[in-house]
């Protein structure tokens, strides 16, 4: 029998809601062209690597066909094709070119002059009823419509899964309405590889602070079998924060002082070969959320950013690809989004 949960609450004064891994927003470039992410956070230190992620292409699928000739293709949601490296593009141009000539459909690839940015990506999906798109390859899901003027819970469906798995969520949805679902209709999956999910408005991440301090401070964590060693070394403290038992470190430093402490807590790890995780934390959007989530029983917390309030929560099953349903009532309104976790694909 499954248990419910109430994780909290988010509000969407934009009417558009984004569900995305939230270890990924710093890639999230707002209005901005994702050209002017740094490739690094993409994991790409190769000179020639980053300079296709910088000379990327986006292309739409035109013409009387599109959609179908899109959907047929098959190679990401929707009418666009987004972040192509130039290296690429002329392939995948006479590509989409045989493929309509074989199915006998009317339909091209057009470049953008400019790269579209994420927020103008989700407002895209949100106007064609929902969906996903790909940001740098992670697959994001939007859906518009949600109510504006007001918080909305969010829950989470617990359930026993037996064979050693035991509790676990079965979904976590947003709730816009206590009208009864008529439908239900797949808005795509989204990619999870920090073990979280973010609901968030659209507009707010524009304004997002993933790793930049909206204080001007930091932590330093540790943790781990030399622990006990290192704090007598390095004379720290017990962190103190809720839900970190065994953790030691430091709260509210200045990030020069912080920087300072992280990088000569590594070095003495990587000097001496002993076992412990070093963890820098910025007071950022991601950092105050992630606090709360380690200190919560249900493992989720709340930011406010601007005039929104946004959610993040584990999804208790780790990493993976997790599809995200919109129910609709009777008149095709959105009453719930619901992340599914019993569906999921690795």
């Amino acid at each position: 029998m499954e248990e419910i949960f109430r994780l909290g609450e988010i509000s969407c004064p934009s009417g558009t809601l984004v569900i995305v891994d939230g270890g990924h927003l710093g890639l999230w470039s707002g209005e901005r062209s994702p050209a002017e992410i740094d490739p690094a956070l993409l994991g790409v230190d190769n000179p020639a690597m980053a300079a296709e992620v910088h000379t990327s292409v986006d292309f739409a699928v035109v013409g009387p066909d599109a959609l179908s000739a899109a959907r047929s293709f098959d190679r990401q949601p929707g009418v666009m094709l987004y972040d192509i490296p130039v290296s690429r593009a002329v392939e995948l141009g006479r590509m989409f070119a045989e493929h309509c000539l074989a199915a006998g459909l009317d339909a091209r690839l057009e470049a953008l002059p400019n790269r579209e940015p994420h927020a103008q990506r989700a407002r895209r999906t949100a106007v064609e009823d929902g969906g996903s798109f790909l940001m740098f390859g992670v697959p994001v899901v939007v859906v518009g419509g949600v109510p504006s003027d007001r918080h909305l819970p969010v829950l989470a469906s617990r359930a026993d899964f037996g064979d050693g798995v035991g509790p676990r969520w079965s979904e976590i949805s947003v709730r816009m309405s206590a009208v009864e679902a008529e439908s239900s209709v797949l808005l795509g999956d989204i990619r999870v590889d920090w073990a979280r999910v973010l609901f968030g408005d659209a507009d707010a991440l524009n304004a997002w602070q993933h790793d930049e301090p909206v204080d001007g401070l930091a932590d330093v964590a540790f943790w781990g079998a030399a622990a006990e060693e290192a704090a007598a070394t390095f004379a720290a403290p017990e962190l103190g924060e809720p839900g970190e038992d065994g953790v030691r470190g430091w709260t509210g430093l200045a990030v020069v002082e912080a920087m300072e402490k992280a990088l000569a807590m590594q070095s003495w790890k990587e000097e001496t070969g002993r076992r412990m995780m070093v963890d820098f934390r910025p007071h950022s959007h991601h950092w105050q959320v992630m606090r709360q989530v380690r200190a919560s029983e249900v493992e989720a917390g709340t930011v406010d950013v601007g005039d929104a309030r946004l959610l993040c929560a584990m999804t208790s099953w780790g990493d993976g690809y997790f599809p995200v349903s919109a129910d609709l009532d009777a008149s095709g309104a959105v009453v719930a989004v619901r992340v599914s976790f019993s569906d999921a694909t690795e």
